[in-house]
């Protein structure tokens, strides 16, 4: 038994047809303006959460990359800060073998102390080095400086008093942390052989020399910091090194990621106006096809 196709239900129909072709249509003109597959969640559920997660992890990425930017800046810093720190500690090794000359009266000797004291102080401006208000060899306390007078007497002699040796880390991938920092008691106050650390070695210098007394043992001692400030320069230069190294995979990540983001999001413009103008062709078609459809009424025929 055949159905009655009714003059009504070709209207419908018509009508049905038009308002697909119009959304198809409004689909592509909207990927074409915006060069995107999909312009709310609900035109791909999928793609739209895949997208959120590839965007989740470019921001994860761009967060370790500033890390790895702050990490080598502190590194950088502190490797400077030993370099002068040798320097200072190669002049004092001079004016040390300098003063071993038993020919030195007693006024050579205080000016070779007077300039060790005086170098001595420069060390402790060193150790006292900032990077953003923060005081690199003070370990995690880093808003006090570690080489300054007794707070309970200002007019102390200055030391170097923070004894503070925790790391500093900076994550630099979701399982990376790198330390950062090197604690000043490992450089300043490193008692090798009961030397006293650096300082000591130096004040123990300028004592001995004013009485009179230095030996090639303070030399040996201040040759010990040395060797240490140039171990300690080295685990810098490693650790540096490995952020390099987070560095570039982190730079290549961001390029994976970005291409899987536009391949998951990005609209294929040229086949987006292929298929816009497939649609405009579709309605053109059902707009004539519409015209014959519909049938002429009394009206038209009293004009």
């Amino acid at each position: 038994m055949s159905t009655r196709v009714t003059q009504n239900m070709l209207n419908q129909n018509m009508l049905y047809n038009l308002s697909r072709t119009n959304s198809a249509m409004e689909k592509y003109q909207d990927q074409a303006a915006s060069g995107k597959k999909i312009n709310k969640p609900s035109d791909d559920p999928v793609t739209a959460v895949r997208g959120m997660y590839f965007r989740s992890s470019l921001n994860e990425i761009d967060q370790y990359k500033r890390n790895v930017d702050d990490g080598l800046s502190w590194m950088t810093s502190t490797d400077d800060a030993l370099d002068e720190v040798n320097s200072v500690l190669q002049r004092v090794r001079e004016l040390t073998v300098q003063g071993l000359n038993g020919t030195n009266d007693d006024s050579a000797r205080s000016a070779i102390a007077e300039e060790i004291s005086q170098l001595k102080e420069h060390i402790g401006e060193i150790a006292n080095t900032q990077i953003a208000g923060r005081y690199i060899f003070a370990g995690t306390d880093v808003k006090n400086p570690p080489y300054r007078t007794n707070s309970g007497d200002p007019s102390s002699v200055k030391e170097f008093r923070n004894t503070n040796q925790e790391k500093l880390e900076l994550q630099v991938g979701q399982t990376n942390n790198v330390q950062i920092n090197t604690p000043g008691t490992e450089v300043f106050n490193k008692n090798i052989n009961g030397d006293g650390g650096i300082f000591g070695v130096l004040s123990d210098i300028v004592s001995k020399l004013k009485s009179g007394e230095l030996t090639s043992d303070s030399l040996s001692q201040l040759d010990g910091q040395i060797d240490n400030v140039l171990t300690k320069r080295s685990e810098i230069g490693a650790r540096m090194n490995r952020m390099e190294l987070s560095q570039s995979r982190l730079e290549g990540l961001v390029v994976s990621t970005t291409s899987l983001l536009s391949n998951e999001e990005d609209a294929d413009l040229s086949q987006v106006i292929i298929n816009l103008k497939a649609e405009e062709n579709v309605q053109r078609a059902a707009l004539s096809v519409g015209a014959r459809i519909i049938q002429p009424s009394l009206v038209d025929f009293l004009r």
